[in-house]
Parts: structure tokens; C-alpha cells; sequence
């Protein structure tokens, strides 16, 4: 009971800390002339990711590396089939092939390249160096395509940026809302990990597996919050497009960083089941967008039904 209030506290700091931090960036984007694009693109596509960033990082610097990339896998896997799968039953998602494609496609590149380089069974600061390089290049391709006008795209991540609302006004709440918000950020992902590691010794299941069901849908919760509100204002492209950002910026920049601070063996089941659920998503979403560039509520409930799927084979067949 403890153990699971633990965790209950610990999403609420992550998700609190997350809203304040997007806030707050925000705000302070708007006031020193940041453009529309960039903001979207960046502060609200990866800044979603924080509570993933943070609870990754304090894993692998607390030699728990089953967590740490069971968080990344288990988000990606969980942003798919829970997220979009409740976005399209909220309503179907219709989107422009054009606006997602290079998103997409990346998506399912940086889920291939996670494949590769952990054939060795360990991420190892090399790799991490691979992860931080592929990001980079990522984000300069996307920022002059779509700075360029040659993009579609740059209205949806301008679009990502107006969902949010309510911003602070004042330097000093400005200031307020960063530091405030990391400061929920850390603590609440001080807080999960306890209480994460105590389910599984309580359970006898691995870290691994709270790694990628528990601890993965708490820190995706922001996705959740953005991508729900944006399918109820029916701009189904910002649901679909944090989605797929977050997607890349789970692997190429969170994998990264914390491979860089800690070499992260990776935990044997992962590599069995876990890896392959991810690539098959990300493959699945992109047969569901190119075949009728929409998300209909039908495919929705698949995606869920699938997610619960996971999450029984999770506990069961592959719990250990």
C-alpha cells in the first residue's frame, strides 16, 4: 500500500512538475521572441518527455538500468496503443499524410536503430554518442524544412505550442514556474523509483517489468494531457504529432543522455518481447496513417485492446 502510494505521489509531482516546466518555457520563449515553430517544436514535442527525461536519468545514476530503459520502451509502446488508442475512440483522428510523414518515418527509424545498437546486450556511451548525433540531425532537418516553408508540418507544431494556455506573464513567475517545475520534476521522480522498486520486490517481478508498465504510464502523462485536449478540439495532427515526437525524443535523446551519464545493460526480456512490441507499433500506426491517413475509433480500440494485451503478457509470461 505504501509502495503504491509512493507511486501515486510520484506522478503527480512528475506531472505537475512537466505542466510548470512546459509553462514556464514557454513563456519564456514568447518574451525573448522565440518563433512560434521552434517553440512548438521543441519545448512542447520534447517538453512533454521531461518527467521520462528525469526518471531515466536518476535510474541509470542509481544503478537501475532495467528501469531506466524500460521507462523509454514501455513509454513508447504505451504513447501508441493507450494514448492514441483513447485519442481516436475520443474521435478519429484524420491527418494529412504530407504533415507526419518525416515524423513518422523517424519514429519507426529510431526504433530500428535502437535494435541495432543493442545487439551487444548494453547501451554503452558510444551508442549514447549515435542516439545524441541522430536527435541533432533530426532536429535541424525538421527546424529548415519547416522554417523553409517546404514542410506542412510547421502548423502543427505551432499548433502544439497554442494548447497550451495560461501562461505566466512576469519574469519572476516565469522564473517561478522553471524552477518549480524542475524541482517537482526531481523530486517526483525520486519519489516513483522508491516506490517502483518496492512493488517489485513486493510482486517478485522485475524492475523491468514496473520499468515498462508502471513507471512508463506515469511519466507519459503529459502526453496523455496534450494529446487528450487536442483530440477533443479535433486538431487530430498536435495529438498525433506529440505522439511521434515524444516517440524520438524517448529514444534518440533520453536513451541518449543516460547512456552517456551510465553504460545501461539491457535487461534480457526487453530484448526478447519488449523491443519487438515497440518496433511492431510504431510499424502498426504507420500501416493505420498511410492506408487511410486516419485513425478511425475502430483501429483506436485495437490499439487499446492490444495495449491490454501487453500488459497481461507483461505480468504474466514474461514477468520475470
Amino acid at each position: 500500500m505504501l509502495d503504491m502510494l509512493l507511486i501515486a505521489v510520484g506522478v503527480l509531482l512528475l506531472t505537475g512538475g512537466g505542466e510548470a516546466l512546459i509553462r514556464g518555457s514557454l513563456a519564456a520563449a514568447n518574451r525573448l521572441g522565440i518563433s512560434p515553430l521552434l517553440s512548438g517544436l521543441l519545448i512542447v514535442g520534447f517538453g512533454t518527455s521531461a518527467p521520462e527525461l528525469v526518471v531515466s536519468i536518476d535510474a541509470a545514476l542509481s544503478d537501475r538500468p532495467d528501469i531506466a530503459i524500460g521507462n523509454v520502451v514501455g513509454s513508447n509502446i504505451g504513447n501508441v496503443l493507450l494514448i492514441l488508442g483513447i485519442c481516436a475512440i475520443i474521435s478519429p483522428l484524420a491527418v494529412r499524410p504530407l504533415v507526419l510523414r518525416r515524423d513518422a518515418v523517424t519514429a519507426l527509424a529510431a526504433s530500428v536503430l535502437f535494435l541495432l545498437l543493442v545487439g551487444g546486450d548494453a547501451l554503452v556511451r558510444s551508442d549514447a554518442a549515435i542516439f545524441l548525433l541522430s536527435l541533432a540531425a533530426y532536429l535541424v532537418w525538421a527546424y529548415r524544412t519547416e522554417r523553409s516553408g517546404n514542410a506542412p508540418s510547421a502548423g502543427l507544431h505551432i499548433a502544439e505550442g497554442q494548447e497550451v494556455t495560461s501562461l505566466p506573464t512576469s519574469a519572476l513567475r516565469i522564473g517561478a514556474a522553471v524552477v518549480f517545475g524542475l524541482a517537482l520534476l526531481i523530486a517526483g521522480s525520486q519519489v516513483l523509483l522508491k516506490g517502483a522498486v518496492g512493488i517489485a520486490e513486493s510482486l517478485g517481478v522485475s524492475q523491468a517489468v514496473i520499468g515498462l508498465t508502471l513507471v512508463a504510464v506515469g511519466t507519459s502523462l503529459p502526453e496523455l494531457s496534450i494529446s487528450v485536449i487536442a483530440a477533443f478540439r479535433r486538431h487530430a495532427d498536435v495529438a498525433i504529432g506529440n505522439v511521434l515526437g515524444s516517440n524520438i525524443f524517448n529514444l534518440l535523446g533520453i536513451l541518449g543522455v543516460s547512456a552517456l551519464l551510465q553504460p545501461l545493460p539491457v535487461h534480457a526480456r526487453i530484448l526478447l518481447f519488449d523491443q519487438w512490441v515497440m518496433l511492431g507499433t510504431s510499424l502498426i500506426l504507420l500501416f493505420f496513417l498511410y492506408t487511410g491517413s486516419r485513425l478511425s475509433r475502430f483501429e483506436g480500440s485495437l490499439l487499446l485492446l492490444g495495449y491490454g494485451v501487453y500488459l497481461s503478457l507483461s505480468f504474466t509470461v514474461f514477468g520475470t
